[in-house]
């Protein structure tokens, strides 16, 4: 059986035309299905449509949080839930495309255990975004040496890589980077990103920019490696600095450049305070690590076949 996880905030007019477009699709290639639909804490009414459709047919199944924990915890609880013999990923607002599903479950078929579906295009993104996007895998690929280049969270998992999933005692998580951290026999499938069937996107740039931020931090120390690098650079120079001054002292030269040491040293402080700012970040990581605090907390679930 397949286990299609849908994570879902403020998607109320998008879960019934999810719902069927995707059963329609697996009922036409005769693929035994189940829907998990994991409400982030939505403000709207996508928990009563998650019940009305649920009510209507005992393969969707939901789970409500008792407020917004992110997609990181919807996904990891629609992972949790999902009983099938694999596990596929998928946004509610179908700008993954869904008749991909098929072909995916036909490669899980094959043997393979991870089948990421990955952007050949980004749609309508602005150059901005795309910009930023290009760059956070970069850093991510470089840092980390994981291509995560045209990655999303559209991807069909075994068994086996949802049990090594859900098995990681870490709260905060980047479903990207992990699902391809744990390895296994993996198939590429290109996909071009779909415009959204109803509402407008959740992630505004300032969300986007702290998730960025939060996953690199969650998954590599290349910020902290930069700081390192920053100091001996400065360190080399202060050297340099410091033979050129004894040769003008030792030369009868006074020292020059009252308003070039001012500069210096506010470069050198602001450079201080970012690393200890980035140091801090780390610190503060670690401090929502050792509280141990659950992902996310359920407040209903509904399930039919558990009737």
């Amino acid at each position: 059986m397949l286990s299609v996880i849908i994570p879902s905030y403020n998607e109320g007019e998008n879960i019934k035309i999810a719902a069927k477009v995707i059963s329609e699709i697996l009922e036409n290639n005769s693929i035994e299905f189940e829907i998990v639909f994991t409400d982030d804490g939505s403000s709207d009414n996508t928990w009563e449509t998650i019940e009305q459709a649920a009510n209507t047919d005992n393969r969707i199944k939901g789970v409500k949080f008792s407020r917004n924990f992110g997609k990181e915890g919807a996904i990891f609880a629609g992972l949790a839930k999902a009983q099938g013999s694999c596990a596929l990923v998928i946004d509610c607002d179908l700008q993954h495309p869904p008749e991909l599903i098929p072909r995916m479950y036909d490669l899980w078929k094959q043997g393979y255990e991870v089948v990421d579906a990955r952007k050949s295009g980004r749609g309508k993104e602005g150059i901005i975004y795309k910009t930023f996007a290009k760059t956070f895998y970069k850093l991510m690929k470089s840092s980390s040496g994981l291509n995560l280049d045209g990655a999303s969270d559209f991807k069909l998992l075994d068994r086996k890589v949802v049990d090594a999933l859900n098995a990681m005692p870490e709260r905060l998580t980047f479903f990207r980077a992990l699902s391809a951290w744990v390895g296994f026999k993996t198939a590429q499938v290109p996909f071009e990103v779909q415009p959204r069937v109803g509402g407008k996107t959740k992630w505004s740039f300032k969300k986007l920019f702290k998730f960025a931020i939060s996953s690199v931090t969650g998954f590599t120390a290349f910020p902290m490696q930069l700081m390192t690098a920053t100091g001996i650079i400065f360190f080399l120079f202060a050297v340099v600095m410091g033979i050129h001054t004894l040769v003008r002292f030792l030369g009868g030269h006074s020292a020059e450049g009252f308003t070039t040491v001012i500069l210096l040293l506010l470069l050198i402080g602001s450079f201080i305070m970012l690393g200890l700012g980035i140091i801090g970040y780390y610190l503060s990581k670690i401090y929502e690590e050792i509280k141990f605090r659950p992902r996310y907390i359920i407040e209903k679930e509904i399930d039919k076949n558990e009737d």
